[in-house]
């Protein structure tokens, strides 16, 4: 069962606040000690995550969790937004789709980059997604 040890609700309106995520999940995971890669990998999903809430959802929030399922302690990230939603999620997460002149790597980089990825999509709808790194020993 996993425990959340700490939360930090973070909104994502500008540009500014895509930098203060990342330095948040950034900091959190050399605090809780995670290794080079594995800050630096949940430092840019995060990043990614919340430039698309923002691009495409308008605007949107990160909940920061710092999270340990008991032999385990990880960084959970859940980015909300109310956007238009996602239509084709598989195309989307296949890689090079893209709706804002980008490479169409956000949903897909992220998602190699973490150790748990979760999309929540209606069309109309907004999108979710919750990613989680854990730190390895």
């Amino acid at each position: 069962m996993i425990q959340v040890a700490a939360t930090h609700r973070l909104s994502i309106d500008c540009e500014g606040d895509i930098i203060a995520v990342r330095r948040r999940v950034r900091d959190i995971a050399e605090l809780r000690k995670f290794d080079s890669f594995a800050t630096a990998a949940i430092t840019t999903a995060s990043s990614e995550l919340a430039r698309n809430a923002l691009v495409h959802g308008g605007k949107g929030v990160a909940l920061i969790e710092e999270v340990t399922d008991g032999s385990r302690l990880g960084i959970r990230i859940v980015f909300e937004d109310e956007g238009p939603g996602i239509e084709d999620i598989p195309r989307v997460l296949a890689g090079g789709y893209t709706t804002a002149r980008s490479m169409g790597l956000g949903l897909s980089g992220s998602k190699r980059l973490v150790d748990e990825f979760a999309l929540e999509s209606t069309p109309g709808s907004g999108t979710k997604v919750t990613v989680t790194k854990w730190r390895r020993f």
